[in-house]
């Protein structure tokens, strides 16, 4: 079967390298509804023309021409040569045909998206030149009748700036790479703990002051960032500038401001929205409050927050409004007597009842101005929840069956597939407690399988993935979303034949092959810097041999030598582990891979001792026994450490330690260095933390380590770390 899956992934690799001008229908992301190909090619010319006489199609027309570079536009078709964009009121509004003859290439749609839909598909049939918008001319359209229509109306995608600012023309950048893909929805998370994203003119010190953290800002450093300022806004001016960009290729932008918890950027510069409850539970570190829930009964917050919401709804045509609802922290709630008093005089204890209360207040409010609630899925189990909200189904497949038994339009998200923030592999950045998958699991995805019937599947309103940024500033995040589109493309991909309805019959072979045999290409001139799947090592006989999964050329090293090598036959070794493999294609590189030899652990026994307390819960123990992360009962402040005694010296042939929680660096060492000893009273200093670890290679016998905190860990509770890693010497 392998056979025969390389044979056919090397016609495809010909097709598109040899005849790119007549790519297969099959290659096409998503894959169209019905595809028939035919002799009669096109070639579009510096002289073809662009028809058009319906003005609302005009944007579209612009667009195209950026991308194909030919000489006119007009409102009759001349007798050849021309692309022509019609409208059919029989077709759906997304619904489009696309018919390439000798003479021309024909488009047609219900509406706008339809034909915007048929520009993209036309892009694909192109070589793939056509994304740098500087496709040498002539070039071969494939000769084909295309009648196509996404099954889901709604097709989305969550990009987070709260957390890490995104720059306006990134964001401008990343519209793009959607709109190829035929994604239509840009969930715009702008407002969290961690930053206030959109200029309000009648609070300007939000966007002013909470839009950044750290310096003189009333917002503590996190997420990694710890001795300087940072963060960021966007004018109003500039949300209308990417909400116009957006309409032109088919995305509708739904803003969110999350609401009533997540809000500590707009508690920090209104502390007077808080619940009236003196704070005892202050950050050991400079008093400062971590309270981020709006107090739910003080009338004085609902003015505030319609003076806020009213702004943000005339940036915005969407109909709908996304105020969030999500891990409200009803302790808060729960301690202040005004929250208290509400409940005790309707007999409620449930703190659900206030959220209840107040997401039905936000509604009123945005009803005003014409616009429609969506939340997270926590906010639908109050019972108050308008039944035109849109609820987006985060936690799992089970709770979106839960939402949809409630009869609300679901968004279908669950984070096991859809949260590309999560790492794609074990040894690949990323967040780990949603779980670690790549595009395979993602395209894995199956309603029946996971249980759901026909008419609950009528109930999904679309398909959303979601960009959580919390470990992007230390990826870069502040200057670049090359980590962004890393982590997303090519799941995206995936995300996309979803929301088609995976017409393509949903064989992972055949869309893994339309995969890398043409669409890599395309999204190399796309600009996306996409993850390439790395290859795979086996070791048998004393031979060491490589498979390449996706296109491209294998390369190793061996540990010891600087020297790259280009793989062209298996390696006979004894020591498969010290062996890296990775694979090379145009200016992308996959991830390092090893035989998992080189993984293997030893877990010698050792004392862990600290100067903060332990949590009651992830006490130290689970560290000691290499269990699972522990977790202190406190931030911590500059001076303080964890010391690791070995009952045996430590030989290794390396050793990575945490003095943090390696996925996310708000809960590590704001920074420190690590001290050895050999005899365990005697310590130099030998390194310094990075991000909360450090690696030590063929370090001598350590018999104590000792990791020592250089800063205070502000704005949160502990820090949570996991045993040391401890690779045995050849």
């Amino acid at each position: 079967m392998k056979r025969i899956l390389l044979v056919v992934a090397t016609i495809f690799a010909i097709a598109c390298t040899e005849q790119r001008a007549s790519i297969s229908g099959a290659a096409i992301i998503p894959q169209p509804l019905s595809i028939t190909e035919h002799q009669n090619a096109f070639e579009l010319s510096d002289k073809t023309v662009l028809v058009c006489d319906a003005e609302e199609l005009a944007p579209i027309v612009a667009y195209a021409r950026e991308y194909l570079a030919v000489g006119s536009t007009a409102k009759v078709a001349p007798s050849t040569n021309y692309i022509s964009f019609a409208l059919d009121a029989s077709l759906a509004e997304e619904e489009y045909r696309l018919s390439v003859s000798h003479d021309a290439v024909q488009i047609v749609g219900g509406g706008y998206g339809g034909v915007f839909n048929g520009v993209q598909t036309l892009f694909q049939l192109l070589p793939s030149e056509v994304y740098t918008k500087q496709m040498p001319l002539p070039a071969k359209v494939l000769g084909c009748n295309v009648a196509d229509k996404p099954k889901f109306a709604y097709r989305g995608f969550m990009l987070d700036v709260a957390r890490t600012f995104i720059e306006k023309d990134n964001v401008l950048r990343y519209i793009d790479y959607l709109a190829y893909h035929k994604i239509n929805k840009l969930h715009w998370h702008l407002v969290d703990n961690q930053g206030w994203r959109v200029e309000i003119k009648a609070h300007p010190d939000l966007a002013r002051v909470a839009g950044f953290r750290g310096g003189d800002s009333p917002l503590r450093s996190t997420l990694g960032k710890w001795n300087e300022k940072y963060g960021g806004y966007y004018t109003q001016e500039e949300i209308r500038e990417v909400v116009a960009y957006a309409a032109v290729r088919n995305i509708e932008i739904i803003p969110e401001i999350d609401l009533p918890g997540h809000s500590e950027a707009l508690l920090r510069i209104y502390p007077n929205m808080l619940c009236n409850y003196t704070n005892t539970d202050l950050d050991i570190n400079g008093n400062y409050d971590n309270r981020n829930v709006v107090c739910a009964t003080k009338e004085s917050n609902y003015r505030i927050l319609e003076e806020i919401l009213s702004e943000v709804c005339a940036l915005f045509p969407s109909e709908h409004f996304h105020i969030g609802g999500d891990e409200v922290n009803m302790s808060q709630w729960k301690r202040c007597p005004d929250c208290l008093a509400w409940l005790k005089k309707r007999g409620y204890t449930d703190g659900y009842k206030l959220e209840d209360m107040f997401i039905g207040r936000i509604q009123t409010i945005l009803a005003k101005y014409g616009k429609k609630p969506s939340v997270w899925n926590e906010a639908a189990f109050g019972g108050g929840l308008s039944k035109d909200a849109w609820v987006h189904g985060w936690k799992s497949p089970k709770i979106c069956k839960q939402v949809m038994a409630k009869g609300y339009p679901t968004i279908f998200m669950p984070q096991q597939f859809f949260y590309f923030d999560m790492r794609q592999s074990e040894r690949e950045p990323g967040a780990v407690w949603g779980g670690c998958f790549d595009v395979r699991k993602v395209y894995s995805f199956d309603f029946a399988k996971e249980g759901f019937t026909a008419e609950e599947v009528a109930q999904v309103k679309g398909f959303e993935a979601a960009a959580w940024s919390e470990a992007f500033l230390s990826q870069g995040g502040d200057t670049s979303i090359d980590f962004i589109e890393y982590q997303t493309f090519p799941r995206i991909c995936a995300l996309a034949e979803h929301c088609w309805g995976k017409n393509g019959g949903g064989e992972w072979e055949e869309f893994h092959n339309r995969l890398y045999s043409c669409h890599y290409d395309r999204m190399a001139d796309m600009g996306i810097n996409f993850r390439i799947t790395p290859p795979e090592v086996k070791y048998e006989n004393g031979l060491l041999s490589v498979l390449k999964i996706d296109n491209g050329t294998l390369y190793y090293r061996e540990d010891g030598s600087s020297r790259v090598c280009k793989y062209s036959r298996p390696i006979k070794t004894s020591t498969p582990g010290k062996f890296l493999f990775w694979s090379e294609y145009r200016d992308h590189i996959s991830p390092e891979v090893a035989h998992a030899s080189r993984y293997e652990t030893i877990k010698p026994k050792f004392t862990l001792t600290s100067s903060m307390p332990e949590n009651a819960k992830y006490g130290y123990d689970k560290v000691m026994s290499y269990k699972s992360e522990a977790r202190t009962a406190r931030a911590c402040v500059k001076g303080d450490w964890f010391l690791y005694e070995f009952d045996e010296p430590l030989e290794c042939r390396a050793v990575e330690f945490y003095a943090g929680y390696f996925a996310m660096p708000s809960r590590s060492f704001p920074s420190g260095y690590i001290e050895i000893s050999e005899d365990g009273k005697n310590f130099e200093r030998v390194a310094d933390l990075k991000d909360g670890k450090i690696l030590l290679e063929n370090p001598r016998p350590i018999k104590a380590a000792r990791l020592v905190s250089e800063g205070a860990l502000i704005g949160t509770s502990s820090v949570r770390f996991i045993a040391p890693k401890i690779y045995p010497k050849w």
